[in-house]
């Protein structure tokens, strides 16, 4: 039962792929759809799964992270066992960071311990996903498993980027290999492998003797993927658990993404803007809980020459002001200003925003705070927007917080 499971959420890894999104916040605090940051998927899939005991391993520049979870997950009673609380690291293991998944875990077994939870919850707290976590905990009790692990189906061509598993008949995982050179289809399926979402169900016994075993043993990367899982395959119940189905109170949407990179992290925004997201932020008993500032509505008003603005199919946060602009197919965070004659378009614009009059704006993320100057044109010059911002392969192009221009 739920009840009886201690989570751990790993959120210490540096987020390279992201920056310059990650250059001041870990990755788990970068902001997403709006208004939320995307840890907030994670923890709010714990609240709605009656999971309120979490433990947050963080390590890489986790002041925002910090910060974010005191103003907005404050919520649980630690008179009555529940608690969210951060862990870095502490050097109880030596003088050393965080070196691997399970290292990260070994370095903390004395909290597992103290805890008497019968099971660990093991998360991942930066990937964009619902997911009842107490269907696969019963799941997991029902076939008397030492390890679950849940899993997805995936083009076989992408399938290198996951750890990729076989299953028998029964669900018993009897072959796992982390980021395969030549992942191995699902029988029956050639276009298609079974992966692993890094969400894992332990026994707690399991997992604290495989981790003091990993802990020795030389050679070891201490990860997850690599060496616990492939050797708990030989000698324990290990079984996967199929993300998506009918089991729980979530609404099955099987939407799940690795926001790792810029291009993922742009296009998983883009996906709240079709016309039915395959991500549902509308069921009303499972919303995404997030910190509200408090900031009045959003809204369109006229220019002081009275020009109207446009808005087609985007995203407003609160206290954004579209001042005759126009904002077309785009995210708009908190307190964002579009003024006369400004165009933005396919762009995601964090906090505090201003694009001055007359800008034109296209395929940009906008970090936190930045001012574009009026008539500056952003998406329309590749050589000219390579010289002074990041571009990525897909011609996203990033404008990192504290970005002044000439």
């Amino acid at each position: 039962m739920p009840s009886d499971t201690l989570t751990v959420l790993l959120a210490g890894g540096s987020g390279s792929r992201l920056q310059p999104l990650t250059a001041d916040r870990a990755k788990p605090a970068v902001p997403f759809g709006g208004k939320y940051r995307i840890i907030d998927f994670t923890l709010s899939n714990c609240l709605h799964s009656g999971i309120h005991r979490i433990l947050v391993l963080t390590q890489y520049k986790y002041h925002s992270l910090q910060k974010h979870l005191r103003d907005g997950w404050s919520i649980f009673n630690p008179e009555r066992g529940e608690y969210i609380t951060m862990v870095p690291p502490q050097m109880r293991a030596g003088a050393l960071w965080y070196s691997g998944t399970a290292d990260a875990i070994y370095q903390n077994l004395f909290l597992l311990e103290r805890s008497r939870a019968k099971k660990v919850l093991i998360l991942a707290a930066d990937h964009i996903y619902r997911m009842d976590y107490a269907a696969m905990i019963k799941a997991h009790e029902e076939k008397e498993a030492d390890l679950t692990v849940a899993c997805m189906k995936v083009p076989l061509h992408e399938a290198h980027a996951f750890g990729v598993m076989s299953v028998g008949e029964d669900k018993k995982i009897i072959e796992f290999q982390e980021k395969p050179r030549l992942p191995f289809p699902i029988p029956g399926e050639p276009g298609s492998a079974l992966a692993s979402m890094g969400v894992y169900v332990f026994s707690m016994d399991a997992l604290v003797n495989e981790l003091r075993a990993d802990h020795e043993l030389p050679g070891s990367s201490h990860d997850f993927g690599k060496d616990i899982i492939p050797m708990m395959i030989k000698t324990h119940r290990v079984f996967a658990y199929h993300f998506g189905g009918s089991r729980g109170r979530v609404t099955p949407d099987r939407y799940w993404r690795d926001v790792g990179t810029i291009d993922s992290f742009y296009e998983a925004n883009m996906d709240l803007l079709k016309p039915v997201p395959p991500l549902d932020l509308y069921q009303a008993d499972w919303a995404i809980r997030t910190y509200h500032s408090q900031s009045p509505p959003a809204r369109m008003v006229p220019s002081e020459n009275g020009l109207d603005g446009q808005l087609t199919n985007s995203i407003l946060g609160s206290g954004t002001v579209i001042l005759g602009g126009i904002v077309r197919n785009s995210v708009l965070w908190s307190r964002v200003r579009v003024e006369e004659g400004a165009v933005v378009e396919d762009s995601l614009l964090f906090d505090y925003v201003t694009v001055g009059n007359g800008a034109s704006l296209r395929h940009c993320i906008i970090d936190k705070g930045v001012k574009i100057p009026a008539g500056e044109k952003i998406g329309f010059d590749k050589e000219r927007d390579e010289l002074r911002f990041t571009l990525t392969d897909k011609g996203v192009i990033v404008i990192p917080k504290g970005y002044h221009f000439a």
